[in-house]
């Protein structure tokens, strides 16, 4: 596929200024963290809210329990990211305990 400089971005360029640190951004429990879409069993799919708080605090604690997370180990999950176990277990249980992930 040819470079087309419009929409094409070189990776480096864009982070070369940007800092190693991310400070984290202070939310409320009940804020929105994300919207996942059920597989439609009823006939139509619908759209279930997650908030930051009861989410984030289960799916840490389960990774860590569930999988006896330690902090030397390598975690990979094969759950398809668009299903919940994905978006569980490959993003938000493992980086809410600091571990190392193969995606």
């Amino acid at each position: 596929v040819p470079w087309n400089p419009e929409v094409d971005m070189c990776w480096h360029s864009l982070i070369g200024g940007e800092s190693e640190e991310c400070e984290p951004v202070w939310c409320d429990s009940e804020d929105p963290l994300f919207i996942l879409y059920t597989s439609g069993s009823t006939g139509k799919p619908k759209g279930v809210l997650h908030t930051v708080s009861g989410y984030m605090l289960y799916t840490a604690a389960t990774f860590k329990m569930v999988f006896d997370y330690h902090s030397d180990d390598v975690y990979w999950c094969t759950a398809d990211i668009g299903w919940i176990t994905g978006h569980s277990y490959i993003t938000y249980g493992p980086l809410a305990n600091g571990a190392t992930s193969v995606l």
